[in-house]
Parts: structure tokens; C-alpha cells; sequence
């Protein structure tokens, strides 16, 4: 399993360098899920759906599924408002 963390800070102007970060630390063969732990995240703004999706987009590209945990509350209204929840928390 691969584990990736958000950091604590993740707006506008950090989104695209934290993005293609991510992208270089895939390892060449993905596991069945990807875990992105969320725990840490406390100041943000839409463009961590963003981010979060263009992770999603690259990994189930692979063949893999990104599981996001931890998601804090405001986060999760976040993603449902923009009707993204399910993209990121599948049932």
C-alpha cells in the first residue's frame, strides 16, 4: 500500500506543486490502493478537490483506486457540495 499525507496547508498557490509532487513519488507499479492520509489538513481551500481529483485521475489510471482518510468535516462538505464525495469516500 502506498501512503501519501496532505499537509497541514493546502491552497491555490501551493495546489499545482503539491500535485506534481505526488505524481513523482508514485512508485512506477501501484498497489491495489493508494492511501492518501488527510488527518493533517486543516487550512484549505477548493483547490485541494482539485488536487485530490487529478491524484484520483493519475492512480485510477494505473489500474489502482485512491482511498482518502482521515477526511476532516469540512473537507467532506466541501466535497459534497461540489458533488465530488463519492469520487473520493466510494461507498
Amino acid at each position: 500500500m502506498t501512503a501519501l499525507k496532505l499537509p497541514a496547508s493546502l491552497l491555490h498557490d501551493q495546489a499545482n506543486a503539491c500535485l506534481a509532487h505526488w505524481l513523482e513519488e508514485l512508485p512506477a507499479t501501484l498497489p491495489p490502493a493508494v492511501v492518501l492520509d488527510a488527518s493533517a489538513l486543516t487550512e484549505f481551500d477548493s483547490s485541494v478537490l482539485a488536487v485530490l481529483l487529478g491524484l484520483r485521475r493519475e492512480v485510477v489510471s494505473r489500474g489502482s483506486a485512491l482511498q482518502v482518510e482521515n477526511m476532516p468535516q469540512r473537507l467532506r462538505e466541501l466535497a459534497g457540495l461540489y458533488g465530488v464525495i463519492d469520487l473520493l469516500q466510494p461507498l
